[in-house]
């Protein structure tokens, strides 16, 4: 199934579509508090059909989204006012150096490594990287780790954040997901 076709129904999943006023919330209390105070320039990077995109929008920050998914962003752009393009997150296209977080959930494990580097790239000086990222149950993804580790290559510093509360995706998990932050 392409990106296309699971745009129809991939709001479904409760991590994703943010539907569920808990769920958003729990995802606005990790997100949020990590963001620039005012408005702060954002790159949301696999944005998908844009609903952390509108959560960051929301709180009144500028969001430039990216998704190789040309159905995913027609619903991205319901959900709020941002700009959204139409590109591949492993080379996004999107201005270097301007950009106070580069943000990405669930993307960067299935990118050659070079595409980190591009996405340090795309921030400030002393702007901040934000990913969630797992290991699920069938073996795919990124484990803590290994993110850990190559994001270092390209960093000074890098803070994992384990995320097993329920909360954020309406209900119990079995396998790793952590937030990496970060910051030069």
């Amino acid at each position: 199934m392409s990106w296309d076709e699971a745009a129809e129904s991939f709001d479904e999943e409760p991590d994703h579509g943010l539907r569920d006023p808990a769920v958003k919330a729990a995802w606005a209390a990790l997100l949020l508090p990590r963001l620039p105070e005012g408005r702060g320039r954002i790159a949301d990077l696999g944005c998908g059909t844009g609903s952390v995109s509108a959560l960051f929008a929301q709180a009144g920050h500028e969001v430039h989204g990216v998704d190789r998914s040309s159905r995913m962003l027609e619903i991205a752009r319901t959900k709020c006012d941002a700009d959204f393009r139409l590109g591949d997150a492993a080379d996004p296209p999107l201005d270097p150096g301007v950009y106070d977080v580069v943000f990405a959930r669930h993307v960067l494990w299935t990118l050659p490594a070079e595409a980190l580097e591009r996405w340090v790239g795309l921030l400030k000086p002393g702007g901040r990287l934000l990913l969630v990222e797992g290991r699920w149950s069938t073996g795919a993804g990124i484990t803590a780790e290994a993110c850990r580790e190559l994001v270092l290559r390209h960093r000074k510093h890098a803070e994992l954040c384990t995320l097993d509360d329920r909360a954020l995706w309406g209900g119990p998990i079995a396998d790793e997901r952590y937030l990496l932050v970060s910051d030069e």
